[in-house]
């Protein structure tokens, strides 16, 4: 298989014949939450466990653009098998929550909605049929669960 599917496809996730999108998200909060784990037990301080998320972010957003390019030569745009933006979009939502798998949970499902539903500019920025439209739905999407799970762990944290 060529890296760009491999990217693209988010190590094949995106083959998945019932809702890759959904199977390219679980791929993707898996990873960064076993990934936080284990710099955690590491001994990583949270600030640097957020810088590192936010590094990984910004690689797999530029790499999934340089494959979703490639791909877009062969592939239909924005095909299903597309889920590298997933992957992306869920690891906004996680940015700098805490190290519980309930809120990893949350985030993900979050996301999926977001990305479902695709309110406000996300459908918008889907319209646009781009390399990019690809990538940036997905992340406008990550934002948005992000500040939602931000605002619920607020909340959750001052009723404590």
């Amino acid at each position: 298989m060529k890296v760009s599917k491999l990217i693209a496809s988010g190590l094949g996730t995106g083959y998945t014949p019932v809702a890759p999108g959904t199977a390219g998200s679980i791929l993707g909060i898996f990873l960064f939450y076993v990934i936080n784990l284990m710099l955690s037990y590491l001994g990583f301080e949270r600030m640097e466990i957020i810088v590192f998320n936010l590094f990984a972010i910004v690689l797999l957003m530029l790499s999934g653009v340089w494959a979703i390019t490639k791909v877009h030569q062969s592939w239909k745009h924005d095909a299903p098998e597309i889920v590298i933006d997933e992957i992306v979009g869920v690891g906004i939502a996680a940015i700098a929550i805490p190290l519980q798998w309930q809120y990893y949970l949350y985030a993900l499902i979050l996301f999926r909605v977001f990305d479902i539903v695709k309110p406000f500019y996300v459908k918008k920025l889907d319209n646009l049929k781009s390399n990019w439209s690809v990538m940036l739905d997905d992340v406008l999407a990550g934002i948005y669960a992000a500040v939602v799970l931000q605002i619920i762990i607020y909340f959750e944290n001052a009723l404590m």
